[in-house]
């Protein structure tokens, strides 16, 4: 077990450093400025030339990346263009709002989606099972800044529930943090619940058309029993894995819906530092995103071998 964490974990090295170099020279050689950016549309050519000096712009792409390079070994990831401040602070300061929504998120679909699968696998080509083949195709279909609007028009606006956008931190009181967070966290679970649900719904009908489910229930076991005990649990593995893939998929589903809401977290300061061509800003976030993405994979990874002990490596 523990030479195969070590490999795993290897293995996320040359992937990390594949992502640095392409998000480093995509973000230099696309067109924009930074400096003239900074500078505003007022200035001349020589205030441009000064700012692009002092970031060390003029300097050639292969000694820029190799500066970048030991300062992000020494765990440095450089200084914001836009906001002055180390790159690291600025993560910290706008990761409670990112990981507060998808927390929230992934444990709402998790506890939604797997019953609602486990049932639809059970009552298969029933009117619930029907219904949930519907929604899901509902919940790939509508996008997210449709629903969040959708949502934010009848449950803020017209309803008056729930605010309407920001974010308060958790040290100001769990209900005003959970009163800012529940239209976003569902807004954002919807293509989650979707996509969980149908998986577990093909898992789970799959476990129960084996041998082992038709000797449960010819030992008299409640169905109940045999749903849970032995189709859900020897449908684990993929049920992990579409989770574990939800889960990445978030980073995507956060920019837009911190957007949406004004809810200060990192996926708001992705699209804040892109529109600001702030490179270190855009590589330390991207570098977060893929150091957890790896993460991820790897929990999902390690938890074959606990829940099918079949699985070794």
């Amino acid at each position: 077990m523990l030479s195969f964490i070590a490999r795993r974990v290897l293995a996320t090295l040359p992937v990390l450093a594949v992502v640095a170099v392409l998000v480093f020279l995509l973000l230099r050689l696309t067109p924009g400025d930074p400096a003239a950016i900074l500078a505003g549309d007022a200035a001349s050519a020589s205030q441009v030339a000064q700012i692009r000096e002092s970031l060390g712009l003029e300097e050639p792409i292969p000694v820029q990346f190799g500066i970048w390079l030991r300062h992000l070994a020494a765990g440095d990831l450089g200084e914001s263009y836009y906001y002055k401040v180390k790159v690291t602070e600025l993560i910290a300061q706008r990761l409670e709002p990112t990981l507060s929504l998808a927390t929230l998120t992934i444990v709402f679909a998790v506890l939604v989606s797997v019953p609602l699968g486990a049932l639809a696998a059970w009552r298969f080509g029933g009117a619930f099972d029907r219904a949930l083949m519907g929604f899901s195709v509902l919940g790939f279909s509508v996008p997210v800044f449709v629903l969040a609007y959708i949502l934010i028009w009848i449950v803020s606006l017209k309803l008056g529930w729930l605010p309407v956008q920001g974010y308060q931190r958790l040290a100001g009181g769990v209900g005003p943090w959970l009163r800012h967070l529940i239209l976003p966290s569902l807004t954002l679970s919807v293509i989650f619940i979707a996509l969980i649900a149908r998986v577990t719904r093909a898992a789970v009908l799959e476990a129960l058309g084996e041998d082992y489910i038709r000797t449960a229930r010819a030992k008299g076991l409640p169905e109940s029993r045999v749903l849970v005990r032995h189709a859900v649990a020897n449908a684990a593995v993929p049920i992990v894995t579409v989770i574990g893939i939800g889960i990445a998929l978030l980073v995507g589903g956060v920019v837009v819906t911190e957007s949406v809401y004004a809810i200060p977290g990192l996926g708001r300061l992705t699209v804040d530092a892109v529109l600001a061509r702030d490179f270190p800003t855009i590589q330390g976030v991207i570098l977060f995103f893929s150091l957890l993405y790896v993460g991820v994979n790897l929990l999902v990874d390690l938890s074959y071998v606990f829940l099918d002990p079949r699985i070794r490596y």
